[in-house]
């Protein structure tokens, strides 16, 4: 199955309880279609008693089915707390954006996007020779203006 359809056909469903297990999330969006893949991310320190971040994916065969276990189970109850279904999105590459540790402007992604071409400099440059006499005085054009009342005749 290509990427981006595997995508479609797979929901993120969050504000899990922690007693919920992968077996417990198969069996709530079985109704929905056939499921590929329940995957219940375990927590980032291994020495937490948590059996899962709070979070998991259910991947159905069919992106109609995923649609339909959104509609239906968004806000719905799952062991007494109110969980949030909605489309699952793309994982972040860890060395794009924001929260990554490289800087921005040396990313790929951030260069081809912002880059200036040669041409686009080059008449900056000339717009910025032109302009050389300094900055324009914010007084200019204002003399004669000091006196308040009509002008006199």
């Amino acid at each position: 199955m290509a990427e981006s359809s595997r995508l479609k056909a797979t929901v993120f469903v969050g504000g899990l309880d922690h007693a919920v297990t992968q077996q417990t999330l198969y069996h709530a969006f079985l109704p929905f279609g056939d499921i590929v893949e329940v995957n219940l991310p375990k927590p980032e320190l291994p020495s937490s008693k948590d059996p899962h971040r709070g979070f998991g994916y259910v991947e159905f065969e069919h992106a109609d089915d995923a649609k339909d276990a959104i509609d239906n189970m968004d806000r719905s109850e799952l062991y007494g707390h109110v969980i949030k279904v909605a489309p699952a999105k793309p994982q972040k590459d860890l060395t794009e954006g924001l929260g990554s540790k490289t800087a921005i402007w040396e990313q790929e992604g951030w260069l081809a996007k912002h880059a200036v071409s040669e041409e686009d400099r080059k008449a900056a440059e000339t717009a910025q020779q032109g302009t050389d006499d300094g900055p324009m005085d914010p007084m200019q054009g204002l003399e004669g203006l000091d006196e308040a009342g009509p002008k006199p005749v």
